[in-house]
């Protein structure tokens, strides 16, 4: 479909649609003018943020972090009173998730 078929559908002018496609290219379009493209070329506009990892591995390194800062302040506070922290660090962590962490609380802000 050419620029011009395309603007008349849409009814806008020929320069229009190549500011659209301009705006398109450089990141900067709207989705709702997206939407008015789709639809004068009779289709669907489909947006979707899709993971770059799995979805069980993004929790997973989010709960990860949430234990890494408890068991991390539990370890100096231990230190300041002469005490240390036992065992491996991989399995405190482990640990701690299992024990402390739901999957609702992940997002959660901790303030």
């Amino acid at each position: 479909m050419s620029a011009d078929q395309l603007g008349k559908i849409m009814g806008v002018r020929r320069q229009s649609v190549a500011d659209m496609e301009l705006s398109e290219a450089k990141g900067s379009i709207t989705l709702d003018t997206l939407r008015r493209a789709a639809t004068a070329m009779d289709c669907t506009l489909v947006y979707a943020l899709v993971p770059n990892t799995s979805l069980e591995a993004l929790v997973q390194r989010r709960a990860e972090a949430l234990a890494m800062a408890a068991i991390s302040g539990v370890a100096h506070t231990m230190a300041l009173e002469d005490q240390q922290v036992t065992g491996p660090l991989g399995q405190q962590v482990r640990d701690y998730i299992e024990d402390h962490i739901s999957e609702r609380d992940l997002w959660r802000d901790n303030d």
